[in-house]
């Protein structure tokens, strides 16, 4: 089955007082030839290392590319707005989405939910804010004129949940924090605390979890002083005008593709069991909460 893999990542984004840009570039690959047939434009960014979702994904979308019979095009994107972006502008047929990025998306192209993630027989995580071990900081209040670390502006967990406590207290970002900047990636924030580059960052629990059973020295270095808001897994979206047929197909494809054996290896990598149908209001209540229309 012919597969093509394009990795698009953006450069180092202008840096600015108060911020500072924590993120990498990926070199572009490519696998194989263009297909004969027009490709499934298939769209994600990391939330974990780069890497290590590229390689999982790619082992996925190998086998939906095989039960299609149809070849798939993988497009990794930096940051969610990246992504947002390249749905608004029709240039993927199905996307990876955070929660956060899906429930801000406002695109031209209508959008539907495909499938949500299942992880350790939930389809909900927590947001944990962390800090340094060693540090004296016990409370959100205590981060005043502190450097927080980010994941991205449109991840809820990773910086929107904090916006929405800011903005309760009626301040803002800029006002509250000494400095912030954005990690691009959940992991990343975990090691900016444990390596004190930030005195603290809010994180997705399910990442904090696949950090401690791989890097259990870095979480020794960390400590939970929050747990705060829930919300659902990131959804996978699909164009709203996509054949209805192709669409139940994938689906039946996708809710299935874990019982094979080498792609359920590869998606527990990346902190997913298996996908599920999605639930609509669960984000639509997220959507009304945050004030997001």
């Amino acid at each position: 089955m012919t597969l093509i893999f394009v990795s698009m990542l953006c450069g180092g984004c202008d840096k600015s007082e108060g911020k500072i840009d924590f993120s990498e570039l990926q070199e572009n690959s490519t696998i194989n030839s263009i297909p004969e047939k027009t490709p499934l434009r298939i769209a994600f960014a990391s939330v974990i290392s780069p890497i290590d979702t590229r390689k999982s994904y790619h082992v996925l979308i190998d086998e939906l590319s095989r039960q299609l019979d149809q070849p798939v095009v993988l497009i990794q994107k930096k940051t969610y707005e990246e992504l947002n972006v390249l749905l608004a502008n029709g240039e993927a047929d199905i996307a990876f989405l955070s929660t956060g990025a899906y429930i801000s998306y406002k695109g031209a192209y209508p959008i539907e939910l495909l499938a949500m993630i299942k992880t350790n027989d939930t389809i909900f995580y927590d947001t944990y804010l962390i800090t340094a071990k060693d540090s004296d900081i016990e409370s959100f209040d205590d981060l005043y004129h502190k450097t927080i670390a980010f994941t991205d502006p449109a991840s809820f967990s990773g910086k929107l949940v904090i916006d929405n406590i800011l903005s309760s207290k009626n301040t803002t970002v800029e006002e509250y924090f000494y400095r912030y900047f954005y990690t691009y990636n959940h992991d990343k924030s975990i090691l900016a605390v444990a390596n004190h580059l930030a005195d603290a960052a809010s994180v997705d629990s399910q990442v904090y979890d696949y950090t401690l059973k791989k890097n259990p020295d870095i979480i020794k270095q960390i400590k939970i002083i929050d747990v705060l808001e829930k919300a659902p897994s990131g959804p996978i979206v699909i164009r709203k005008d996509i054949d209805k047929e192709m669409k139940a197909k994938i689906q039946n494809i996708l809710f299935n593709i874990h019982t094979v054996k080498n792609v359920k290896e590869a998606l527990n990598k990346v902190m997913i069991d298996q996908f599920v149908v999605p639930n609509p209001e669960l984000y639509e209540n997220l959507k009304q909460k945050y004030k997001i229309k």
